[in-house]
């Protein structure tokens, strides 16, 4: 708790004015929280100088962009987010399947920009990280410490990225082109569920006081900046669905928990619509529904633990999906063969099935728990369940390339496009899918204890603190404190004036 309590305090003075002038030299302005939840607060000078910037470009002007208000080029402002309604002929139910499409994003292609934002700039701005010498570790995946690497460069820092040396070849090659030195990848043990072997990396690199571990799974940061700017881009997208059609009803978000960031804007939508919040996670690995343990391929879920941030007193529902059904599904919406199949035999959009390359496998995961929970529930056509597209498919070709020999080693054809259809969306079943009582959550609640107070040192009060809902209001309230101080840095460096 001490540490918590001084996260948005100015702790160190002289390493704030050095991050100031290395700002300041660098042209590089903040935009606050607030900014990126309603991009319309954006000045108007730096939107303007956005039109000359390319979404990718390694510019600190697409700090502006980092937010989910980005239109299909990735270069302009649309009115709501981005998103696909997913149709009953895909999906097989009645009730509106709503994504939020995070390739929209700048720099990535992927939403995990926005937590490596929130998780550093707070840091950056209380003087607890200087850039002018400090190395910023990103432990991930794959999406998070792509966006860490990032935000590190466009802010004048050194980024190192720590991830399973089993993830997609597409993540790597990024890296490849964006960190300072090849050593600045770091290369741990196993694939997507060993999320233990990253911490284990992280504590080695922690012993050189340069090195600032940016934990996503941790730093409360990263929950906050999901609770305030995902959560109210996901409202303004609720709102015009039902504007236009005012019977709907927002019955869940569901997200597929990995750092249990994203998540947080399900505890957003409970508040202002009494929604459910449903957490995913993969069959293979099933720790919050069974204690479990496994390895699994759902790019972008980690598991075999529960992250710190994770506020699992106010999740209602835990489900589980196999990574069979993502690959698969990655084949059919990935190849001429499958979306043939879904526009001629299923009779499928064109502009639906083309917005398929938006859903990388974490996404299909979250897709398939939408439906899963359209079916328990029984909703309806005015229900709505809201989930997020992570990234698109651009990040795991080489991944369907494996998923098509290890299933498919006859070819991928209209049969073999039906069966994976009918199996993984007419026949998502409700298996695997628990309503969680107070003992549930607690059990969820209390596995934590043995990541986070035996392993990694939290201590046991800061632990416990979590349980209580006020914590977790104090928690997001801070957002407003960082906001003051990103103007005062801003105002200090006169970055926006010179943007």
């Amino acid at each position: 708790m001490q540490e918590l309590a001084r996260d948005d305090e100015l702790i160190d003075e002289q390493v704030l004015e050095r991050t100031a002038e290395l700002l300041q030299e660098s042209r590089v302005a903040l935009p606050t929280f607030a900014q990126l939840a309603v991009p319309g607060l954006i000045p108007s000078t730096i939107r303007q100088q956005l039109s000359s910037v390319g979404p990718d470009e390694a510019h600190p002007l697409n700090l502006f962009r980092v937010h989910w208000f980005n239109d299909a080029t990735r270069t302009g402002l649309a009115d709501i987010p981005e998103h696909l309604v997913l149709p009953r002929e895909l999906t097989g139910v009645d009730a509106r399947i709503v994504v939020a499409l995070g390739d929209r994003f700048p720099l990535i292609g992927a939403h995990k920009v926005l937590a490596a934002y929130g998780c550093l700039v707070p840091r950056l701005v209380t003087g607890r990280f200087d850039p002018t010498c400090d190395r910023a570790v990103w432990p991930s995946t794959g999406n998070y410490c792509r966006g860490g690497v990032a935000i590190s460069r466009l802010l004048g820092c050194r980024g190192v990225a720590v991830l399973p040396e089993g993830m997609s070849r597409e993540r790597f090659a990024w890296l490849e082109r964006w960190v300072a030195d090849p050593g600045d990848i770091v290369r741990t043990p196993g694939t997507e569920s060993n999320v233990k072997e990253i911490y284990d990396a992280c504590k080695a690199l922690s012993a050189e006081p340069a090195n600032v571990i940016l934990n996503q799974f941790s730093e409360f940061g990263n929950h906050v900046v999901h609770y305030l700017v995902t959560g109210s881009a996901l409202e303004r997208l609720f709102e015009a669905l039902q504007a236009d059609q005012p019977a709907l009803r927002l019955r869940a978000f569901v997200s597929a928990t990995g750092s249990a960031g994203t998540i947080g804007a399900g505890d957003y939508l409970k508040e202002r619509f009494g929604s459910l919040v449903v957490a995913g996670e993969a069959l293979e690995c099933p720790t919050m529904l069974w204690n479990g343990f496994g390895e699994h391929n759902i790019q972008g879920i980690g598991d075999k633990h529960i992250p710190l941030i994770h506020n699992v007193l106010n999740t209602d529902v835990a489900l589980a999906v196999s990574e069979r059904a993502t690959d698969r599904l990655g084949v059919l919406f990935g190849t001429n063969a499958g979306r043939d199949f879904l526009r001629e035999r299923r009779s499928v959009a064109d502009d639906v099935v083309d917005e398929l390359r938006s859903l990388g496998l974490s996404s299909i995961c979250n897709v398939i728990g939408a439906i899963k929970v359209a079916k328990y529930y029984g909703l309806g056509a005015d229900d709505v369940v809201l989930t997020i597209a992570t990234d698109g498919a651009d990040m795991y070709d080489s991944e369907r390339r494996i998923a098509l020999a290890k299933y498919f080693a006859g070819g991928f054809d209209e049969v073999a496009s039906a069966e994976v259809f009918g199996e993984h969306l007419l026949g998502a079943t409700t298996d695997h899918f628990a309503e969680l009582t107070l003992r549930d959550r607690e059990r969820i609640f209390n596995l934590g204890y043995f990541t986070w107070v035996e392993q990694q040192g939290v201590p046991l009060e800061a632990f416990e603190a979590r349980r209580d809902p006020d914590y977790w209001a104090w928690t997001r309230a801070r957002a407003g404190k960082w906001d003051d101080l990103i103007d005062e840095l801003n105002a200090r460096t006169g970055a926006l004036e010179v943007a």
